[in-house]
């Protein structure tokens, strides 16, 4: 067949031509594909739509050498697009190329073999494929070709195989460390680049840095340093080192031939941001070791990294905040940082760049960990409101570490009521509402160190800072847990706050963490008893008992026990419910001031209450104000009885009436004006007598009488107590009835009444809640000593405080007649 010289202008025909039996046409076609898709990527697309790299895959592997090559050669200049490479992974072509890496093959298919393993190994699948195939060996060896391009395309590729530390254990094994020694030797800076890079990634494993010292990488890298012409190395060279410091057997070698000073002299005079950013971090982790930093530390690292504070450069001063906080682990850099470094990274904290600031907050929370002094140099340098506002900062490393400055800060007293002045715990409401573990720890705990304040506890409790922590209670985060539960026990010391906290539900996930032997932890237990004790109402609603150190004050109340799951209501709330057939609740409010302003009461309280209780205290003529509330002068002295009745009406005008919005006045519980009686009576009466056995009969019979005298036990039943306290509810319209309103009471009501004036009188007695209305007094009191015995100390006897049946008997505890008392 003649000859036929074909001339085709369309890249289709050409990539037909791939599919020839000729040699020659082959090798043209692959020639003239690789010129087309030198021209750009747009191009390798085009080529890819028209299937050229399946035919073309077949010809890498071609017997003819040049057909080879050329096809290698469109390999290398395709691999650059994206969708090549995802069809040559599909092929699995990585194989087929580290075969065309054998010696005896054209240092041109070196050349482009290398640069399309460079291009895969980008992608993690292929980086296993090569590692897979044995590629590493070929590579390396390459590394030692006297044609430039392989070298770079070779060293390349390793450098992205070596990212995984499979491939970076291997090349360790397979010796890689002299041929890129040699490479660091080249006249190419590129190549010189790469080798480092490579070198700074194999040296984070420690087995590599010992090789790298025993070729004494060091003395080579700070020759490079110390070297103008190879300041476009300087970064890289110092990211070895600095993996190299790691270790103290480098450092302490390094310190003896003079290299650290040199080092430390160079980052002092350099200019070059990147520099700078990598001798910060080189030192950051040199300082990792206590020997390391002990040694950096007799250098003075600490003012040529405060120097660096001072850099325009954002990187820069992140990198230097981080070598601060790995050097504050040693005592004598902390106390060097203090003076001059924190003012320098409190300025920081007002820094745009959040990497910086973050990095300068952690460092503080270094300093000052343990640290009084460099407390003090905080508040000093007027750094409380940047840290405040730093809460509020939008990375969570920044919010959690300003936390813990303010925190350290708290265990100065004069620091805490500063922090606390500006306002902290409102600050505090937004990281406890966060999602990050690290944040809700550490605000958890900023709130167990700052809620010991009794108007922190409130500011948290305006600013709807309880619920949020509350919710960290159901944390899966074991330490997140534990300080919440540490922040609510401290937020439990008062009252209004325990409330809150038991209305949020607090009490009811504290008891489920307590029956988990795995979320108990040292601060659950103690708060949920903080929470009780300071929520004495829903105390003695779930457990039935008041110890003598719970003291009841004005405003508990006795609405019977509460079924488990049942929302536990607030005296509020039931006082404003519709008049109902069920136990009334029984409320203690004696204000024992002289002049006593009580609010007016909820709509839903009939105003003949404020009257009838009024006069059944016997008091003088009202006088009213116009602020919203009624002023009542008490009586003093006895005055006249009980029984009789001041006809004198309260008379409310309508100008009064007018001013005052119900809505919107805070509300109080009703004075009770004959507890208040009672306990005045009982003060003048009872608290003289000279020993607690005398003051608990005289006690005892002080309530019975009150309640409607002593009862026979077989005629328990026709004391109609039920009725009577039914009267009350239907005279006050309302299911909540005070104390003093009682004149006919059974156990329940008896045993309160003692408890509530033992308390004020300072006679220690326990209240237990029995069954079917039953409730007792506990009381513990020594008996005589035995005749003929002097100075015998006895142990204190436990016993049942009788106010039913003979008022002011005593059983003991355990007894039967004591039993019979407790129980029908």
């Amino acid at each position: 067949f003649d000859p036929l010289l074909i001339e085709s202008k369309t890249a289709a025909t050409v990539v037909l031509m791939l599919s020839s039996p000729e040699e020659e046409v082959l090798a043209k076609a692959c020639d003239a594909i690789y010129k087309f898709a030198s021209k750009g990527d747009e191009n390798k697309v085009t080529l890819l739509g028209l299937g050229a790299v399946e035919p073309l895959y077949k010809l890498i592997s071609h017997e003819d050498p040049i057909v080879r090559r050329n096809a290698v050669m469109v390999f290398g200049i395709m691999a650059s697009n994206h969708d090549v490479r995802k069809l040559l992974r599909e092929l699995d072509v990585t194989n087929s190329l580290i075969s065309r890496l054998a010696p005896e093959e054209d240092v041109v298919i070196h050349e482009f073999a290398t640069l399309c393993l460079a291009h895969l190994a980008a992608e993690y699948t292929s980086k296993v494929q090569i590692f897979e195939q044995g590629g590493l060996e070929a590579l390396i060896r390459l590394l030692g070709s006297p044609d430039p391009d392989v070298s770079k395309n070779s060293v390349e590729c390793i450098y992205l195989l070596v990212q995984d530390f499979q491939s970076r254990a291997a090349v360790r094994e397979l010796n890689v460390i002299p041929p890129l020694l040699e490479l660091l030797k080249s006249e190419y800076p590129v190549i010189q680049l790469l080798a480092l890079k490579t070198l700074e990634v194999i040296s984070n494993d420690r087995e590599t840095r010992i090789i790298l010292t025993e070729h004494q990488v060091l003395d080579y890298l700070l020759k490079i340093l110390e070297t103008k012409e190879f300041s476009d190395l300087h970064v890289e060279a110092l990211a070895v080192v600095g993996n190299c410091l790691e270790d103290v057997d480098t450092m302490q070698s390094i310190q003896r031939t003079g290299g650290l000073k040199k080092l430390l002299s160079f980052i002092g005079v350099s200019t070059v941001p990147d520099v700078q950013k990598n001798a910060a971090k080189a030192i950051a982790k040199a300082a990792c070791d206590s020997e390391n930093r002990k040694i950096l530390n007799e250098h003075e690292v600490e003012k040529y990294l405060i120097n660096l504070l001072g850099n325009d450069n954002d990187g820069v001063k992140a990198a230097a905040s981080q070598a601060i906080s790995a050097m504050c682990e040693n005592l004598a850099s902390k106390r060097a940082f203090g003076p001059q470094g924190i003012p320098q990274l409190l300025q920081l904290l007002s820094s745009d760049n959040e990497e910086v600031k973050e990095a300068a907050v952690i460092a503080l929370a270094n300093l000052t960990a343990a640290s009084p002094s460099n407390a003090s140099t905080v508040a000093e340098a007027e750094g409380i409101e940047p840290l405040i506002n730093t809460l509020s900062a939008q990375r969570d490393g920044a919010i959690a570490n300003a936390a813990t400055v303010l925190t350290n800060m708290a265990m100065q007293e004069p620091f805490r009521l500063n922090i606390l002045h500006h306002g902290i715990m409102s600050a505090l409401v937004g990281p406890l509402h966060s999602t990050n573990s690290l944040v809700q720890t550490k605000a958890a705990f900023a709130v167990a160190a700052f809620g010991c304040d009794a108007d922190a506890r409130t500011e948290l409790r305006n600013a709807s800072g309880l619920g949020p922590l509350v919710e960290l209670l159901h944390s899966k985060n074991e330490e997140v847990r534990r300080n919440a539960c540490w922040a609510v026990m401290v937020c439990a010391s008062d009252e209004p706050t325990a409330v809150e906290l038991c209305r949020l539900g607090a009490l009811e996930i504290l008891e489920e963490i307590n029956l988990s032997m795995g979320h108990k932890n040292n601060f659950s237990e103690g708060a949920l008893e903080k929470l009780l004790d300071n929520n004495l109402s829903q105390k003695y609603s779930q457990m039935g008992y008041l110890s003598s150190s719970n003291i009841i004050t004005d405003g508990f109340f006795d609405c019977g026990q509460v079924q488990p799951g049942v929302r536990f209501l607030s005296l509020e709330e039931l006082s404003k419910q519709e008049l109902t057939e069920r136990r009334a609740i029984i409320f203690i409010n004696a204000k024992p001031q002289n002049i006593v302003p009580i609010s007016l009461p909820p709509k839903s309280i009939c105003l003949k209450w404020w009257r009838t209780t009024v006069l059944e205290s016997g008091l003088q003529r009202s006088q009213y104000s116009k602020k919203g509330y009624i002023v009542f002068y008490v009586r003093k002295g006895k005055g006249k009885k009980e029984e009789e009745k001041v006809k004198d009406d309260v008379q409310i005008t309508s100008e009064v009436q007018d001013e005052v919005n119900l809505e919107n006045s805070h509300w109080l519980p009703p004075a009770d004006f004959i507890l208040l009686d009672y306990i005045n009576d009982a003060s003048k009466t009872i608290l003289p007598l000279t020993t607690t056995w005398k003051q608990v009969v005289a006690l005892a019979q002080f309530v019975a009488d009150k309640m409607g005298g002593p009862i026979e036990r077989d005629r328990l039943h026709d004391f109609s107590w039920e009725l009577h306290i039914s009267e009350i509810e239907f005279e006050l319209k309302c299911n909540a009835v005070p104390i003093g309103k009682v004149k006919k009471g059974t156990f329940y009501h008896r045993a309160l009444l003692f408890k509530v004036i033992a308390d004020r009188i300072g006679v220690g007695c326990s209240l237990v809640r029995g069954e079917y209305n039953r409730a007792w007094n506990e009381v513990k009191l020594v008996d005589d000593t035995p005749q003929g015995i002097a100075g015998l100390l006895l142990p204190p006897q436990e016993y049942i405080v009788d106010l039913m049946f003979e008022p002011g008997y005593l059983m003991k505890q355990g007894s039967a007649e004591a039993d019979r008392y407790k129980f029908i």
